[in-house]
């Protein structure tokens, strides 16, 4: 996916938001994300809680998404259709906010790929930038302070159309 080759529809922050979406929906945790040319790779921990009665901890199974352009573009319909109703559905949005801010920084970078990895709240990013030199990758570490920051502060940057400072 090269959001800024030609896609003018499409940016980080609503790109990561609406995937962020779909990995809550799914109850997914500890995510492994890879940009690749024609959509992402997604890994994650899928956690499912437990039926029998002396079960008290769920069990988590690894699983490993490809998420294709097509699907994206689903799932940032479906995102603005969901904003557009009174009541949005309950549950947790925890990507869907936490990848949302880190998608609004990357936007200021303007990276030709991401690789992303979370560790306990924590981001691990490494962006490839074009440069006059050639390409050059920048890893960038979003601490899970950082996150809860960039959190709060987002509602006023975007009215102030500025990018987030991790």
């Amino acid at each position: 996916m090269r959001i800024y080759e030609g896609s003018p529809r499409q940016d980080w922050e609503e790109v990561l938001r609406s995937v962020g979406a779909y990995l809550d929906d799914r109850g997914m945790r500890s995510v492994i994300f890879l940009e690749t040319d024609n959509g992402f790779i997604v890994q994650g921990l899928q956690i499912q809680s437990s039926s029998g009665p002396g079960d008290s901890i769920g069990s988590a199974t690894r699983e490993t998404l490809t998420l294709h352009d097509d699907d994206v573009s689903r799932f940032m319909d479906e995102a603005i259709k969901r904003r557009g109703q009174k009541e949005e559905e309950p549950g947790p949005n925890h990507y869907e906010q936490q990848l949302r801010v880190i998608g609004q920084y990357i936007d200021a970078q303007h990276p030709r790929d991401i690789f992303f990895f979370e560790v306990d709240g924590s981001y691990i990013a490494r962006i490839t930038i074009a440069a006059p030199s050639g390409l050059t990758s920048q890893l960038i570490e979003f601490t899970r302070d950082d996150i809860k920051d960039m959190i709060a502060k987002a509602p006023s940057l975007r009215r102030a159309g500025r990018p987030p400072q991790g």
